[in-house]
């Protein structure tokens, strides 16, 4: 049998087109790998019942753990270790996590169960990259402070680290049993509309006609680890006796790019004949961005018209749904609403029959919180610095971004201001006098250049003060009581200084003029108590080439020509001896052809003399 060209080439073009058919309808793996899940208080690592695999604790940058006072009362092992944080860890603590750059999926679960028998549950909040996320104030629900709860929200990762902190609320350690991170695809939930400036908080998850379920509940899949609600305790009055649908059909158009909604979402909904309602808590003064989720899992729709609903939030008509029209029967169709400025603590959702009976398969509601200002990168990295130079005790609390969240206070004894563009965060005041510091100051200190006010006062702090001190800014030094050793660096000349005390340190050498003017036009100066500082009154005046522990310019010019007029003198010397022989030579030495003559005429007199003699005789 022979097939005609032609024939062989519809035959290649239509298995062509079966293979990507098939291709686009099968879900490409998950392309993203990188997720921790951190037992907080647990020091082995352990696998729970659905396979999920838990690091013992870690990444952490202080505090204690414990135990719940109920083990038993908790199912999986991650719920019942937990660590928190008193306050001689500081008031702010984190959790700082390496990551690649791009979006999370974060979880916690937080507990309290009476762990330290104090029957005080603690207020605190918790913060994500700088941004107040969770918010917990004592006394907790009972229900909460016995079986604890989980939390979670989407965020974008930025700097390579995810900073996790805890602030505490007056005495009140901050608790948590347990910390997911799984990065997720960065344009989902619309975040190229949203951009990345917001942080989505989980406000509400819910799977109608469905019991909880997803990773830590049920062994059912989802790519971006999210756990799904029932809704049964959102549907008010009639609502609550919605018929239940499912089906066990496979939904087409799931687990899909970029957001990933797994299958098992849209094989379950609710309807009712006539209004369905929803009403769902939330806090005032935000923006949330809600999703729906729908699909004809009904067999008897067959054709478009047949099920047709209008969807309002809070009494607003934002969109008229016939689902079978958008996508047919058993396939996934979504949409999603922002309502901004909410200004109740409800948010009001109603599926309004135009035809046919409303039915939904999924509910989801997200705070839209705006990403704070960050102290900027490079203030950043001096804190830091600072913080390992000076050895700041744990006490003080200097973790996570020195200046966010503006709600909070910033790192002990660390004053900031936003900079002039209003973008971020910069440091104008350090204060930790008298705090028992017992290192240096880093060269990174001159990346602070707003700084205003120094002061480290009354420390065990030695080494040299960096030539990076001294920003424009800079008005108020005080560096005394302390064991610097070293110069005055000429930076702080540069300075608008207004205050400077170096007094009772081991500082030498001569002090610049410029920065003794300080006094002189009003400011305030103290050097004393440094024995080896000269040159302005009352100091005493500095040896002629000798200045800050070494030779001075002036010094080294007078050696310099010292041995410059030696070798000239020298170059000199040999000069006249070598010409003085030069002339004693042509004048007293005679050729050997005059000494030959002489010799001859000398030979000639005495034979001369000798024939005399003979004649007289």
């Amino acid at each position: 049998m022979f097939l005609s060209r032609s024939t062989m080439s519809f035959l290649f073009l239509f298995l062509l087109s079966l293979a990507l058919l098939l291709h686009s309808s099968s879900p490409l793996p998950y392309p993203y790998n990188t997720s921790f899940h951190i037992d907080c208080g647990s020091s082995t690592p352990s696998t729970d019942s659905y396979n999920i695999s838990w690091l013992p604790d870690k990444f952490f940058t202080g505090g204690s753990t414990s135990v719940v006072s109920e083990p038993l009362h908790f199912h999986l092992q991650h719920e019942k270790t937990l660590r928190y944080f008193p306050l001689s860890s500081g008031k702010k603590n984190c959790y700082n996590i390496p990551l690649p750059a791009g979006r999370y999926y974060i979880r916690t679960f937080t507990v309290y169960d009476n762990y330290d028998g104090k029957s005080h549950s603690p207020s605190f909040d918790a913060s994500v990259e700088g941004t107040l996320v969770f918010s917990w104030r004592s006394p907790w629900p009972e229900s909460l402070t016995r079986d604890g709860a989980y939390s979670d929200l989407f965020a974008f990762v930025k700097d390579g680290q995810l900073d996790f902190c805890f602030y505490s609320i007056a005495t009140d350690p901050p608790v948590i049993a347990s910390l997911e991170v799984v990065q997720i695809d960065p344009l989902s939930y619309n975040s190229a509309q949203t951009s990345d400036s917001y942080i989505l908080v989980n406000y509400g998850r819910l799977s109608p006609g469905s019991s909880q379920w997803g990773p830590g509940f049920t062994s059912d899949p989802d790519a971006f680890g999210r756990s799904w609600q029932s809704d049964s305790d959102y549907r008010p009055g009639k609502s609550e006796s919605a018929k239940v649908i499912t089906t066990k059909e496979k939904i087409t158009g799931t687990d899909k790019a970029p957001n990933y909604f797994p299958m098992k979402l849209y094989q379950s909904a609710v309807t009712i004949e006539g209004r369905l309602e929803y009403e769902l808590p939330v806090d005032a003064k935000l923006d949330y961005l809600v999703w729906f989720h729908f699909a004809e899992i009904d067999s008897t729709v067959k054709k478009a018209g047949e099920r047709v609903f209008d969807v309002l939030v809070n009494d607003k008509n934002v969109s008229r749904v016939d689902i079978f029209k958008e996508v047919g029967s058993f396939a996934a169709f979504s949409l999603n609403y922002t309502e901004k400025n909410l200004s109740s603590s409800v948010l009001n959702v109603k599926l309004s029959p135009v035809a046919g009976a409303p039915l939904i398969c999924g509910l989801e509601n997200y705070a839209m919180v705006p990403a704070d200002l960050a102290t900027v990168p490079e203030q950043v990295v001096a804190m830091k610095a600072l913080k390992d130079s000076l050895r700041v005790p744990d006490r003080m609390g200097w973790n996570g971004d020195p200046c966010a969240p503006t709600d909070w206070d910033a790192w002990e004894g660390v004053t900031c201001h936003t900079n002039k563009n209003g973008t971020g965060l910069v440091i104008t005041q350090i204060e930790l006098g008298s705090q028992g510091l017992k290192g240096y100051i880093s060269e990174q200190i001159s990346l602070l250049s707003n700084l205003i006010n120094l002061n480290l006062n009354s420390n065990s702090l030695d080494g040299t003060l960096p030539i990076g001190l001294g920003q424009k800014s800079l008005a108020r030094l005080d560096l005394s009581d302390n064991q610097f050793s070293g110069s005055i660096p000429e930076s702080l000349t540069s300075s608008n200084l207004q205050l400077v005390r170096l007094n009772n340190n081991l500082l030498e050498g001569r002090v610049p003029e410029e920065l003794y003017s300080v006094g002189v036009h009003g400011g305030t100066i103290d050097l004393s108590g440094n024995k080896g500082l000269c040159g302005v009154p009352p100091l005493p005046d500095c040896p002629l080439f000798w200045e800050n522990g070494r030779l001075s310019k002036g010094g080294k010019i007078a050696i310099g020509l010292s041995c410059f007029l030696f070798v000239a003198v020298l170059l000199l010397v040999i000069y006249i001896f070598c010409i003085r022989r030069g002339r004693n030579d042509y004048d007293f030495g005679l050729p050997s052809d005059l000494i030959s003559l002489a010799a001859k005429r000398n030979r000639y007199q005495r034979q001369k003399s000798l024939m005399l003699l003979e004649m007289e005789s």
